[in-house]
């Protein structure tokens, strides 16, 4: 196949060697654009450039030729890269990042370079390019006649889960999961929801053989029966599809992702597509994210709880267990009045955001200042759990639990680094004085150089007599020993000229050059040690990702009880009851987003819901917009808001047995 200049395989190439190696990276992917570091910019060619142009509206250029051909060129600044990269996210679009891998100075020809990740609307880690209130999920869909295999993966916790359902329940599915993008095999034919990207893979991607063997090997088991998993073959032939494709877009293994969770379609009432919009969950009829029951319940103080109040929301649990206990907790937070209750929103406040933290620690893409905000949210975890110590609520209890605070990661984090290090890295500043003996070296000769030149001038004016002489430096020409012209039959024998001015010169002589050798390259050498430092401190803390991810999980829960907690006491909701048996009673009930319309909730008429044995149906009649809408809704919405786990706007509810709504 000729390559995107008509030069067959096999004939002698006209490209130049750096077009040679772009070109060859760039048939290794095809179909996405290729972002080509040269210096300071991300560089794209040919049809990617013209794609580029026209996408995020950046210049495009023509400069030389290769194969006889203009070369088409659009680049964007490396240090702005990101919001680009939001931009095209935005627009379906998938990006692979290539950099450079060695040391332009050293290099013989074209710099080596290589693809060190994919950017793609589902695989997205990076906290500029998230939603910080959204999950960002990466979808894989295997079919088979009777069953649809769905496996998903929150690539920036780590959260791994799938399931199989009917056909005719795969777009209620796909709604209820709202994945990013989904990858499907080259050969089916799927509609669509609306806003996300569609990836196709050959066929044979998608393999339940396969898939189990590269499942097995990622979990290191030798089964999948532990996760219950056995027997789910198009389930698992979309897990490792989805597997293959997410290691390879973060061109490594992914050590957070720690579990394969088995969703069953009975473990969630049943909510068809029709009804999740119409209940305006997250999102209104329009399109819109407020009014709807989700900007309502947001109070929570931290991304992570508002994310799962999202995640919630959207899965209702079928089983009452694990909603009522989080009724007890609630009940607990509000038991002395809301003073615990404010303790803990308070210390809640600037939580981090440890679940995306570990991610990116574990894709070794966590910046100093991700690591920053980890360890000042974990030292403040005793302050966090000291109120839930003795808690009655079992759940409340496990929190506590859950949120024991890692001290060896606390007292590495502490010692590893400045107490607000640099943004980046590559800028220096993020290493801590006393954690490393070389480092601390390398920095003090850099920072002792200004002492040492006004040493050595001193003593040179000393020495040859010369009053003004002056030792400096500049970037240009380095460092020299200044003499005025009037002075220049005073200047040392063992000066050589190093520059020549209009009324002075400067010289250098053997000890300062020595000194210039050692100072310009104790800073470079002190960069690629903190380079080091900082990979291997990620490093180390990959073994710390189980309890940071259980950490983050607790705090999240916390944050979402704490909500729920607040919302009842500010809105005047109730504790609902779950009874075994089947029935619905409910008294002054109100729709909560209807009812937030009013001013201080006043004008909103409650009204009573009783459905048993005896009474199954309730036919509702009245006028157009008399309120059966809202009625029907309102009852929807208690029940929903019941099987998440808040309490309810009512001053009474019971529920039955419920499955669907």
């Amino acid at each position: 196949m000729p390559d995107d200049q008509g030069v067959p395989p096999g004939a002698p190439t006209p490209h130049t060697p750096m077009m040679q190696q772009y070109l060859r990276i760039k048939a290794q992917h095809p179909d996405i654009l290729l972002f080509y570091r040269m210096g300071d910019f991300y560089e794209l060619f040919f049809a990617d450039a013209e794609k580029a142009a026209r996408l995020l509206d950046i210049t495009l250029t023509t400069r030389g030729q290769s194969a006889g051909q203009p070369i088409r060129m659009a680049g964007v600044p490396y240090h702005a890269v990101e919001q680009y990269l939001a931009k095209l996210v935005r627009l379906g679009e998938s990006v692979a990042i290539c950099e450079q891998m060695g040391d332009p100075a050293t290099s013989k020809g074209p710099v080596e370079r290589a693809v060190v990740r994919i950017v793609t609307p589902g695989t997205l880690t990076d906290a500029s390019l998230l939603d910080e209130k959204r999950d960002t999920l990466l979808l894989a869909l295997s079919t088979t006649r009777q069953l649809a295999g769905l496996a998903w993966l929150n690539l920036a916790s780590g959260d791994f889960r799938l399931c199989e359902v009917a056909p005719a329940k795969l777009a209620a599915t796909l709604e209820r999961i709202a994945p990013a993008e989904i990858i499907v095999p080259e050969s089916l034919s799927l509609a669509l929801p609306p806003d996300v990207a569609l990836t196709r893979r050959a066929d044979w991607h998608f393999d339940a053989e396969t898939g189990g063997r590269e499942l097995r090997a990622h979990f290191g088991t030798t089964s999948l029966g532990g996760f219950g998993a056995d027997g789910l073959r198009p389930a698992i032939a979309a897990a490792g599809a989805l597997l293959r494709y997410a290691q390879a877009t973060q061109v490594r293994a992914l050590p957070h992702v720690r579990a394969l969770i088995v969703e069953r379609d009975a473990t969630f009432l049943g909510l068809d597509t029709a009804t999740r919009r119409n209940l305006e969950l997250t999102e209104t009829l329009r399109g819109q994210p407020a009014p709807t029951l989700c900007s309502l319940l947001d109070n929570c103080v931290t991304s992570p709880g508002s994310r799962l109040l999202r995640h919630a929301l959207h899965h209702p649990l079928r089983d009452p267990s694990i909603p009522a206990a989080r009724h007890a907790a609630v009940a607990m937070l509000l038991d002395d009045g809301g003073r615990t209750l404010r303790g803990l929103r308070q210390t809640l406040r600037g939580f981090a955001d440890i679940e995306r933290i570990a991610g990116r620690i574990a894709l070794f893409g966590a910046r100093p200042r991700d690591l920053a905000a980890l360890r000042d949210s974990l030292r403040r975890l005793d302050e966090l759990r000291a109120p839930l110590a003795d808690n009655a609520a079992a759940l409340l209890c496990e929190i506590h639990a859950d949120l024991t605070p890692p001290t060896a990661t606390i007292d590495l984090l502490t010692r590893a680094l400045l107490a607000e290090p640099a943004a980046l890295i590559r800028e220096g500043g993020v290493i801590a004085p006393g954690y490393d003996g070389e480092l601390d070296e390398l920095r003090s000769l850099n920072d002792n150089c200004g002492a040492f030149l006004l040493e050595l001038e001193a003593r040179e004016r000393e020495q040859t007599g010369i009053a003004n002489l002056k030792v400096e430096y500049n970037r240009v020409h380095g460092f020299y020993i200044e003499v005025s012209n009037a002075n220049a039959a005073r200047v040392p024998e063992h000066y050589r000229r190093r520059q020549t001015l209009k009324n002075a010169e400067r010289y250098l002589t053997a000890e300062l050059k020595a000194f210039e050798d050692k100072a310009l390259s104790a800073q470079e050498r002190a960069l690629a040690r903190e380079k080091l430092l900082y990979d291997e401190l990620l490093n180390t803390l990959q073994n710390d990702l189980p309890q940071l991810q259980q950490i983050a999980t607790a705090a999240a829960t916390l944050d979402l009880l704490a909500g729920f907690a607040e919302t009842a006491q500010q809105r005047n909701y109730c504790r609902p009851l779950f009874s075994p048996e089947p029935g619905l009673s409910i008294e002054a009930g109100r729709h909560p987003v209807v009812e937030d319309q009013f001013a201080d909730g006043e004008g909103f008429i409650a009204n009573d819901t009783e459905l048993g044995d005896g009474r199954r149906l309730l036919l509702i009649t009245g006028p157009n917009m008399g309120g059966k809408s809202t009625y029907m809704r309102q009852t929807a919405l208690i029940a929903l808001l019941a099987h998440v786990g808040s309490y309810v706007p009512a001053t009474r509810a019971v529920l039955g047995p419920l499955d669907q709504i």
